[in-house]
């Protein structure tokens, strides 16, 4: 179900380039299979909270991050943020 995935050159190694992969927030919302509304209750947000995560205003904090992860099954340091919108 991951809909947003990105393969990004992070460092070579002995020559070879090393690729890690990386999905949007959003996308990892949308991989723990819950609706926004159920989410937010989860993480202890507002459902507009976790619209404005996936828009580039504001971001979860570590512990929900985590629990984002979790949910998911994607770790956490495949999930990147999206930059803010101007």
């Amino acid at each position: 179900m991951i809909t947003s995935v990105e393969d990004i050159s992070t460092n070579k190694k002995g020559g070879e380039t090393v690729k890690k992969l990386e999905i949007s927030l959003k996308a990892a919302i949308v991989n723990t299979g819950k609706k926004r509304a159920e989410l937010a209750e989860i993480l202890g947000v507002a459902e507009g909270t976790i619209s404005n995560w996936c828009a580039g205003f504001g971001e979860p904090n570590v512990d929900q991050l985590r629990t984002i992860s979790n949910l998911s099954g994607i770790p956490m340091d495949f999930i990147f943020l999206p930059k803010e919108s101007n």
